[in-house]
């Protein structure tokens, strides 16, 4: 049976503001190829578990949903692009980007269609340009960097660090929120070294590092990146606390970084190792159905997709500006809400709020040491 799918725009725009399906359309924006395929192509999979779990249980208010997938080709101008297709498509719910770069540029589209969207996104930029249709399905780097800031001074005592990171807007913004951290809790910045977008060589990152005087070194790269950047450290012996947020210690850096990961540790929102038998759960299943272990990549898709389906289903109605607006200063607890794993809120620009972790690398695995409450 055909719904009335309500397209309701903002900025006054004004389009054909009913058209009938017989199943909701939700798109999927994401990095399945280029140097962003590692984090985007797990977020998809992510997205497909859920889209099919929610389909074999009844759907969206009794519509199945209808997935399509747009590549980003990790490429900010294609994926702005994308984003437009997906809406000329008729989508409902926009997910994707993953990296920063691309969704800073894409989320203008979808603002001045009135789409809501779900990002995997962390530049703390992101949520602080006052777009009412933009939502995290993960912590910007500025909720996480004063606990890895607070545990690296007063628990280890590193009061002179090297930063190296991605000269990305995912890369500044968790460079900026790090330098900021580091200066309130008084550690120096001794190396400030920017890397490029798919960098391959790191040997002489890590050297200036090794020269630079520090006690630990802060990292900030993306998962083939960081993966590199380990081995290379592995390679010279660079015997230094190796600290992150979410990227570092994540599974796929695990996976492609081999024995140079362990004693890497960092805060993370999202781990398949987390003492959260919901998430141990969904990790259990998607190794299962795609043959590799969920990062935090996979667990933001799986999330955003539940998340779609409660609110819309809070709604009655597939209303965009309604579901927009319906996220601003929302909690779902995840006892009633299963599929998002872990309590969670938004409050009114889109950011994230919820439990996290502190982990360490150790065996090949990921090692919960602390779980943080949310901030």
């Amino acid at each position: 049976m055909n719904r009335k799918l309500t397209l309701s725009l903002a900025l006054g725009l004004t389009v054909a503001s009913t058209a009938a399906f017989s199943d909701v359309r939700l798109a999927d924006v994401a990095e399945l190829s280029g140097a962003g395929a590692a984090a985007g192509a797990v977020w998809h999979d992510g997205i497909k578990m859920a889209v099919e779990e929610i389909n074999a249980s009844g759907g969206i208010l009794g519509e199945k949903i209808d997935l399509r997938s747009y590549d980003s080709q990790t490429n900010p101008q294609n994926s702005r692009a994308m984003v437009q297709k997906a809406i000329d498509e008729g989508t409902y719910v926009l997910m994707g980007t993953v990296y920063s770069s691309s969704t800073v540029v894409n989320m203008l589209v979808a603002q001045q269609n009135g789409m809501p969207q779900l990002t995997g996104s962390e530049s703390p930029t992101i949520t602080a340009k006052g777009n009412p249709y933009i939502f995290r399905t993960a912590f910007g780097a500025q909720k996480g960097m004063p606990k890895i800031g607070s545990y690296l001074k007063n628990d280890l005592g590193v009061d002179k660090i090297a930063i190296v990171w991605a000269n990305t807007e995912f890369g500044k913004g968790g460079h900026d929120a790090f330098v900021n951290v580091a200066k309130a809790v008084g550690i120096d910045i001794v190396a400030d070294i920017p890397t490029e977008q798919a960098q391959v060589d790191f040997a002489a990152d890590v050297a200036k590092v090794a020269n630079s005087g520090a006690k630990g070194v802060f990292v900030y790269l993306t998962e083939e990146e960081s993966a590199r950047f380990l081995i290379e450290a592995d390679k010279q012996g660079l015997k230094l606390p190796l600290a992150g947020d979410t990227v570092l210690t994540s599974q796929k850096v695990i996976d492609l970084a081999g024995g140079a990961a362990n004693g890497a540790f960092g805060h993370v929102g999202l781990t398949a190792e987390a003492p959260v038998p919901a998430i141990q759960e969904m990790a259990a299943k998607f190794k299962a159905k795609f043959g590799y272990g969920a990062d935090h990549n996979a667990i933001k898709g799986y999330l955003g997709i539940y998340t779609v389906k409660y609110v819309t289903e809070m709604l009655g109605k597939f209303d965009r500006q309604a579901f927009a607006d319906k996220m601003h200063g929302l909690c779902l607890d995840a006892k009633k809400y299963p599929g998002v794993l872990m309590d969670v809120c938004w409050d009114n620009t889109g950011e994230l709020s919820r439990a996290s972790f502190l982990v360490e690398v150790v065996g090949g695995g990921q090692k919960i040491t602390k779980v943080l409450p949310a901030n």
